[in-house]
């Protein structure tokens, strides 16, 4: 059901940024090696780590040393496109690694550079400079998002987090049909097909594993991290078998969205509509494999993880459910308003939430998560629930009905099972004034919207409405910064230096709520967020 919603914010996010906001993305500072504060590394100066396939040159930006564009996996081009990823070549001599290399292709949109370059399975390392010979600093491996259509490892400056003594990986990994798309005609020996971006992330997973101790990280204590699509990735790791040893913590921020992945033979049902429509009436994979990347991008649809019994064997909800998982700590949050953003797209594409579509907005925005479509009577129940009278504007009402009934509640859900079985950490991003750094102003505030929450843990170099955080906002991102940190160090975010932050369990649902100044402890999310009343809604 859920594909339907997934389909609805892809299309929106690529209206918005290549019509209506195109000129933002143009705008948007190019990427490179200078854009995190340092210069490309001359020809035999810089740090030099060795690595399985040869060594590698970075530069060195002041507290921290960078090594960007490292490959990972074979380029999955030609006969390896729509294959599990390959290892990679080695080289000779010391191969440069100040620069960040093609992220995967995408068009252009305010949450990613436009791409055309299937060579993208390239990961980059941040780590402590001057180090000491033998170092083992926490690794945190952080996983992008973008809807699984967008978004790349170099919009990301994690110097706040290696600062407080940790190292990290940003990575890339296929997106869209490149990365997911399901099709019988792709399928392995035992029948399997489609998730090819999670298996770009395994590969990353285990090129850390094998290589990380050269650049001061700790091998054994690996913690991966991702917010919205990039949280749903962690998730669905945590779910996975294939991904079992390859980390030992958890952090999700907004990956809340999808507990229910299509089944196998459903995916591929898709992955033929997007064969015909592509131009491959003949359902080959050899006609697959030839088809020109532009040709994918513009057919392609929204694309969520499938059902896949080598990668992800059962729906991430069953698995959570009965501790059939990874069982490793977790922390996993949401924003207050994170509906808002998506209200915000439809604002500034021309079709504002008002008195009069409000049931019908509710509607269009539900389908596919409640039903396909939500029945008016449904969505009049809604309005009951959530009337105009109780908000400042239509736009807000409905963003709160997006908020509580696919990203909050679901979250919730989520600790509920987990916290049975593994020290389960919650969190609510609070920050009502949080600066909206990837949309221009709308008629009303953002609030604590998807995504914002990322600025309080590293730096945003590439984003279109950069702004500066106040000063409570710093002493927050300061504390947020040493809970990520702590939790990849320990397994608790807590420390000497920061609040108490509490483990949730299901019966007193203590969550952490990250707001300026300081954090405290909430106890009411269920409550605010109407979690009752979306379990006992009617589907019809």
């Amino acid at each position: 059901m859920f594909m339907n919603w997934t389909r609805w914010r892809v299309r929106t996010w690529m209206a918005v940024a290549g019509l209506t906001l195109g000129a933002l993305v143009a705008a948007a500072p190019a990427v490179s090696a200078s854009t995190l504060g340092g210069q490309a590394a001359a020809s035999g100066s810089g740090p030099v780590v060795g690595t399985t396939n040869g060594p590698v040159r970075g530069l060195a930006n002041g507290a921290v040393d960078e090594f960007l564009g490292i490959p990972y996996a074979a380029p999955p081009v030609g006969a390896l496109r729509w294959q599990p990823p390959q290892p990679g070549a080695s080289w000779s001599g010391v191969r440069d690694a100040t620069r960040f290399a093609p992220h995967c292709p995408q068009p252009a949109t305010l949450f990613g550079q436009a791409s055309m370059s299937e060579d993208c399975l390239y990961l980059n390392v941040f780590t402590p400079s001057h180090q000491q010979a033998g170092s083992h600093f926490p690794v945190m491996v952080w996983i992008h998002g973008g809807g699984m259509v967008t978004g790349e490892s170099n919009d990301f400056d994690p110097a706040p987090l290696v600062a407080d003594g940790a190292t990290v990986v940003t990575i890339n990994y296929r997106l869209g049909a490149l990365g997911f798309l399901a099709h019988p005609a792709l399928a392995d020996a035992n029948g399997q097909s489609g998730d090819y971006g999670l298996m770009d992330q395994q590969a990353a997973l285990r090129w850390v594993q094998r290589n990380i101790a050269g650049f001061g990280g700790d091998p054994r204590n690996v913690t991966i991290f991702g917010e919205s699509a990039g949280g749903l990735a962690v998730l669905s790791q945590v779910a996975s078998p294939q991904a079992s040893g390859l980390f030992g913590r958890a952090i999700v921020e907004s990956g809340s969205y999808n507990l229910t992945q299509p089944s196998l033979s459903s995916a591929e049902t898709a992955g033929e509509a997007f064969a015909a429509s592509a131009g491959c009436a003949s359902q080959t994979a050899a006609c697959l494999r030839s088809l020109p990347v532009s040709t994918i991008l513009a057919d392609q649809n929204g694309y969520t993880p499938n059902i896949n019994s080598e990668v992800l064997p059962e729906t991430l909800g069953t698995a959570f459910a009965t501790g059939n998982f990874n069982r490793v700590p977790i922390i996993n949050g949401t924003n207050r308003d994170e509906w808002r953003t998506f209200v915000a797209f439809d604002e500034l594409f021309g079709n504002p939430v008002t008195a009069a579509n409000y049931q019908s907005m509710i509607s269009s925005t539900l389908s596919g998560y409640l039903a396909a479509p939500v029945p008016a009577a449904v969505a009049a129940i809604i309005a009951g629930k959530y009337p105009l009278t109780a908000f400042p504007s239509p736009s807000i009402a409905l963003g709160a009905v997006g908020t509580d009934a696919i990203l909050a509640c679901p979250a919730l859900t989520i600790d509920q099972s987990v916290s049975r079985f593994v020290p389960t950490f919650a969190y609510e991003f609070n920050d009502e004034n949080a600066p909206e750094v990837y949309l221009p102003p709308v008629s009303f505030p953002y609030g604590a919207a998807h995504g914002s929450e990322v600025q309080y843990l590293m730096d945003l170099p590439t984003v279109a409405f950069p702004q500066a955080l106040s000063a409570p906002q710093q002493q927050l991102a300061a504390t947020m910064q040493g809970y990520w940190t702590n939790f990849a160090n320990s397994g608790s975010p807590a420390s000497s230096g920061t609040p108490l932050w509490p483990l949730f369990n299901a019966l007193t649902q203590k969550m952490q709520s990250l707001a300026p100044p300081a954090p405290q402890t909430e106890t009411d999310f269920a409550s605010t967020h109407n979690c009752a009343f979306w379990a006992a809604l009617p589907a019809a």
